[in-house]
């Protein structure tokens, strides 16, 4: 570890770093419960869909809520803009490299329509499917009221870096304190990455913290700011405050990790490190169902002046129900993500999700390589 006599620089690992030790019992993954609860709504997975265009249609969201899942439409960008957001999509995956980036400022530059918001949450509840929207902190007031009015039952209030306390030249910022005693509704507030502010976050009375600083595929934060915390010390710091409010509470607020995750394997770690739940998008951008046809971009992208997003190419893998359920064609762990939790939660001899954050936890930066020679010249191995 190095440090210098501030103490300002500290060690941290992400999901390459470590690796989960079994545990000293183990059981059959048919007997796990993978569900998760956030207010009064219990999903049967632990997993959500990113916020992001490219993932998250009111289609898709119904696909995923009927497979035991939650999407999460994004308020502020195509579906609110446009009567046909599938024809803005479009135009942004069919862009050359060198015009995607104009191409997003244009189109996210068209204003969002109230009526909009009312419908597309309109369509998710009318197929008996929970709903929840984000929206960042400069529109929380203005758009959750029309969209909690609409029957959206979850709010997830979205920003690069959110913390409880916020300083602005405007006349009055969003008081998380305050404005949830406006609201009936859970509110999912994030993104954070360290035990204060998660902690400050909870004691303001949010429902949900969302853990990640820049570690999508699609997001260039920290490439163009240099902020973030690697994934497993940011849901372990997070996690920790959680325990801490629940012990002095009695309230469990439960910890997603947001972003980062390209598999079953990360997916483990990010639940063995804290987490109640994941936050997911490139894996979900690779679904036959999502909307941008193989291509993913970040919230971010569209920034007028400094875009922290790009557009990628992942490509279309398989259905969503495969990705999540299988069966898997492939072995590098990109499909069956629920089978891969519930084996792991098999081998640890963890019952629930959180059984799953007592198991330990090893520094092992060569699990990925470590006889696994013949797998990474191409010619596979048992």
């Amino acid at each position: 570890m190095i440090e210098n006599k501030h103490n300002r620089l500290s060690p941290a690992y992400g999901f390459d770093d470590i690796s989960i030790a079994p545990g000293s019992f183990t059981i059959n993954p048919d007997q796990t419960q993978t569900t998760f609860t956030v207010g009064t709504h219990q999903l049967g997975i632990p997993i959500i869909a990113s916020a992001m265009d490219a993932i998250v249609s009111t289609s898709f969201a119904v696909d995923l809520g009927n497979l035991g899942g939650l999407a999460v439409l994004n308020l502020e960008g195509v579906i609110s803009r446009y009567p046909n957001p599938q024809e803005a999509i479009n135009r942004i995956i069919n862009s050359k490299p060198e015009e995607v980036i104009p191409v997003f400022q244009d189109i996210y530059s068209h204003p969002i329509t109230n009526n909009l918001i009312g419908d597309r949450i309109s369509e998710i509840k009318s197929k008996g499917i929970t709903c929840a929207v984000s929206v960042t902190p400069a529109n929380t007031k203005r758009l959750s009221p029309l969209a909690i009015e609409a029957g959206a039952d979850i709010l997830c209030v979205q920003s690069t870096v959110t913390t409880a306390r916020h300083e602005s030249k405007s006349i009055k910022g969003l008081v998380f304190s305050e404005f949830l005693k406006t609201i009936n509704v859970p509110v999912i507030v994030g993104n954070c990455v360290s035990y204060e502010t998660t902690l400050e976050l909870m004691e303001t009375g949010i429902d949900g913290i969302l853990v990640g600083v820049g570690p999508g595929a699609a997001c260039t934060t920290r490439e163009v700011t240099g902020v973030g915390v690697p994934q497993v010390t940011a849901t372990l710091d997070c996690s920790s405050a959680r325990d801490e409010f629940h012990r002095r509470t009695g309230k469990y607020v439960p910890i997603i990790t947001d972003g980062g995750i390209r598999n079953g394997g990360d997916l483990c770690k990010a639940i063995a490190s804290g987490a109640d739940a994941v936050m997911i998008g490139t894996p979900f951008a690779q679904s036959t169902e999502a909307p941008g046809g193989g291509y993913n971009w970040g919230m971010a992208s569209p920034h007028p002046a400094l875009p922290r997003g790009t557009r990628i190419e992942v490509g279309v893998k398989a259905s969503l129900e495969q990705i999540l359920f299988g069966p898997s064609s492939i072995t590098n762990g990109t499909m069956n993500l629920v089978g891969a939790l519930k084996a792991c939660m098999g081998m640890v001899g963890a019952y629930t999700i959180q059984d799953m954050h007592r198991a330990n936890l090893v520094l092992a930066p060569s699990i990925k390589t470590e006889g696994k020679h013949l797998q990474r010249s191409g010619y596979g191995a048992p």
